[in-house]
């Protein structure tokens, strides 16, 4: 009889879809381990309500598990610098001979588990470090086998390799022994989060997948922008941590455009699917990026305003620009944000505050419940005109027209922003002084033109030297 292979689940805490779970099992019987680090999270500003989730998706797993006879390992190390100690004691202790996993793509885990692999291979176990969690997981290079460095022509490509693939979903691991006991407390590390907005169980997770895919996969196109509208998917928080396998995700893709007699290929979903993927592939090519450090190493000479008054504004949904505060409000009271959204708050803090986008990009990971890593950064560079395939520098989002373009009727100014809620019409936009002081609405923090003409210049002397 072969010995137990050990799965150790990470950013990929889900059964259905999982390819170290699949071919782990091929090998004989599995047990999984998953390893807390509370004190790394703390130090990748990941949300309390992020980890409340995650722990809740375990909770769910840990059931799922059980029913199918299969042992959880619930670890602590701290920090990533504990964890290869940890793995090779619990294999030691339980006799486990291989340990199989996903890979991840920023630097801080990639070093964690080559150290886990050198420790576990200098013990004699072996290791098993399978395919990063992507739609497209191998390298995505120009013909001078380079990373891209542009979206549209890496999109072209991935295309290409995606076309290829076609390999459907792994089948979640079967039943292999009694049923088990099962026990899960919810841990130390675990914060609050609106579990109303995005259940935890797996069943119900690919349920609003589905739903998704059959009711508004359509309409995406024309309808996403609009925030007021339940027009995209809100299932990142699950993409975060690996509640969805990318083979499921296109297999879904796939099915419900041939039944609405779409083409899966022109799809818009999968098109910001792949941003994720090209971002998480820029983690592997440009490491600058997990030190904190901008793409174009040109924009680390920008002169970034210290405006703390500015910053805490932006940070409370206090700036005086409706949209801007009703942005912010949402992700502090559900821990989300739409997309459109964090394009014109990035762009209000980086550009018309001129404040550091690092700055904007810790507030969010502090507070998201689909706080990752490379698209996060991602997101900010762009809007700083400091990334990859960035925004030109002299773009700068008015955020007046952008609440009129894409909030018409002010209805989702009026969700966050109550004390607005009884103006009509254009004047929501952008109330009159007086209207502002008679319902306890601050004046705009900054004027527009005069911020706008301040970025465009700071950019503009880069540009000279």
């Amino acid at each position: 009889m072969s010995a137990t292979q050990l799965v150790w689940l990470r950013n990929d805490l889900r059964l259905d879809d999982n390819p170290a779970l699949n071919l782990a099992q091929q090998q004989g019987d599995i047990a999984v381990v998953f390893v807390a680090s509370p004190g790394q999270w703390q130090q990748h500003d990941d949300s309390p309500a992020k980890l409340g989730l995650k722990a809740a998706s375990l909770k769910d797993i840990s059931a799922q598990l059980a029913q199918k006879g299969i042992d959880l390992h619930l670890v602590e190390a701290d920090f990533f610098s504990d964890v290869p100690g940890k793995l090779e004691t619990l294999c030691r202790q339980q006799g486990y001979t291989a340990l199989w996993f996903n890979q991840e793509t920023p630097l801080d885990e990639r070093r964690r588990d080559q150290a886990v692999c050198e420790l576990l291979q200098q013990e004699g176990l072996e290791t098993h470090a399978l395919a990063p969690d992507l739609l497209v997981s191998a390298p995505v290079l120009t013909q001078q086998d380079e990373a891209f460095k542009v979206f549209t022509p890496y999109y072209r490509r991935w295309l290409q390799i995606l076309q290829d693939l076609q390999q459907p979903p792994y089948p979640a691991p079967e039943k292999q022994g009694k049923k088990l006991t099962f026990e899960f407390d919810i841990p130390d590390w675990a914060g609050d989060y609106r579990d109303d907005l995005w259940p935890a169980e797996e069943e119900a997770v690919l349920d609003k997948l589905s739903r998704f895919c059959e009711k508004r996969l359509k309409a995406y196109p024309d309808d996403r922008d609009f925030p007021a509208q339940p027009a995209t998917s809100t299932l990142s928080p699950y993409l975060s941590i690996g509640r969805l396998g990318p083979r499921r995700l296109l297999h879904s893709i796939q099915y419900h455009c041939l039944q609405q007699d779409l083409h899966w290929q022109d799809n818009d979903w999968l098109r910001e699917l792949a941003w994720r993927d090209f971002y998480r592939q820029l983690m592997l090519h440009f490491p600058r990026l997990s030190m904190d450090k901008p793409f174009k190493p040109e924009t680390e000479q920008v002169v970034w305003r210290d405006d703390e008054a500015g910053f805490q504004a932006w940070c409370e949904g206090r700036t005086g620009f409706p949209i801007v505060d009703a942005a912010m409000r949402q992700l502090k009271q559900t821990g989300w944000m739409h997309n459109r959204l964090r394009m014109i708050t990035a762009s209000f803090l980086t550009k018309l505050l001129l404040i550091d986008w690092r700055r904007g990009e810790q507030f969010f990971m502090q507070h998201l419940v689909d706080g990752e890593f490379g698209a996060n950064n991602g997101g900010w560079q762009w809007s700083a005109s400091t990334g990859c395939d960035a925004a030109p520098y002299f773009r700068v989002f008015n955020p007046t027209r952008q609440s009129e373009r894409f909030d018409p009727d002010g209805e989702f100014i009026r969700r966050f922003v109550p004390e607005l809620s009884s103006l009509k019409g254009k004047k929501i936009h952008d109330p009159d002084d007086e209207t502002r002081q008679d319902l306890d609405y601050p004046l705009p923090v900054v004027d527009y033109k005069m911020a706008r003409k301040r970025a465009i210049d700071t950019f503009a002397d880069l540009k000279k030297d």
